[in-house]
């Protein structure tokens, strides 16, 4: 009894060790995505790619803002006309958008799409906004705005020309999606990074948990920390890949949409969490919050962890984090 044990793991931990791993780049939902599938055969993990692709341009098709056929752009077409209504798993996703506002206190706002593109980071843009354009900018944002009606299955925008978009998680939902998907066609681990927007599963072939390391933006080349993913989804948000410096200041790409001004003080920050669709809400929130606000809000909530690094490269761990264990 004890030898066909012995045998029954020794098999067991040659299967492990059979797998392989493959990754493949493509470009969806406008942006970078990295799919990466241990499977037992090249073919077999090509397939699954193959599938993965399919689910995130299902998921476009359902979120987007810039196809008119699909139902956030009909929503967004009948705002202040009437409601409209939508499949449970758009409700659902806008009903989670929807709590986000709530709990940052309207520093996440999926009307975010409503607002003026009056900040511009091609390099044509050579003067701060006046404060005029600014507020009119934002005036048809505001999350209270957006009425969703469970029993219906509606959604309807108060203000017309009022719109949504989900930018800010679309890409962390996608990732969380197609790895659903992937455990439930058995694939036993993997990697979905959608442009930094990363969910994972299972463990590589040799058995080690796979990791993700965080740099400072003041020096991108060195990793300070390294941080094992065990089945869990992280996401960085930061002011260092799109901004502009306009009379000695900085102004990044991520808007606060109470406001319409650039979001300041926070170079980067780095969310943990269940899922990259949580993980890509809370960092974008977290850089338009503060660090104060941001660390406290995380504290408060189990099973989620960040790491900030403020403008001036110091950095700041959730309670959750013993960076002892993780540094470089």
């Amino acid at each position: 009894m004890k030898k066909a044990f012995l045998l029954l793991v020794c098999l067991n931990f040659l299967s492990l060790q059979a797998q392989i791993v493959r990754k493949r780049t493509v470009k969806l939902m406008g942006s970078r995505f990295d799919i990466t599938i241990s499977a037992k055969s090249a073919t077999e993990a090509e397939a699954y790619i193959d599938s993965a692709i399919i689910e995130i341009e299902r998921i476009e098709n359902v979120i987007s803002e810039w196809r008119e056929e699909t139902l956030v752009s009909e929503i967004n077409r009948n705002a202040g006309i009437k409601p409209v209504k939508v499949t449970p798993e758009l409700f659902g996703l806008t009903e989670r958008a929807l709590q986000f506002s709530k709990m940052t206190d309207g520093a996440f706002d999926i009307s975010f799409a409503s607002m003026d593109k009056i900040w511009k980071y091609d390099g044509s843009m050579t003067a701060v906004p006046s404060e005029e354009s600014v507020k009119k900018s934002v005036q048809k944002v505001g999350y209270k705005n957006i009425i969703l009606d469970k029993k219906n299955s509606t959604i309807f925008l108060k203000l017309p020309g009022m719109k949504i978009g989900f930018g800010s998680i679309g890409k962390g939902y996608a990732a969380d999606k197609t790895k659903e998907l992937m455990i439930s066609k058995g694939v036993p681990a993997g990697i979905i990074n959608a442009s930094g927007d990363m969910n994972t599963w299972g463990k590589q072939p040799d058995g080690k948990e796979w990791t993700v390391g965080i740099t400072n933006p003041m020096n991108q080349n060195k990793v300070f920390a390294t941080f094992p993913l065990s089945g869990n989804a992280v996401v960085t948000s930061g002011d260092y890949e799109k901004f502009v410096i306009l009379e000695g200041k900085k102004y990044s790409h991520i808007i606060d949409p109470r406001t319409g001004y650039p979001a300041r003080g926070i170079s980067s920050v780095t969310v943990f969490a269940s899922s990259a669709e949580l993980a890509n809400g809370f960092s974008t929130s977290i850089m338009v919050m503060g660090k104060e606000a941001g660390l406290n809000l995380i504290n408060q909530i189990p099973g989620m962890s960040c790491v900030i690094v403020d403008e001036n490269g110091h950095v700041s761990y959730s309670d959750a984090i013993d960076i002892k264990k993780y540094q470089q």
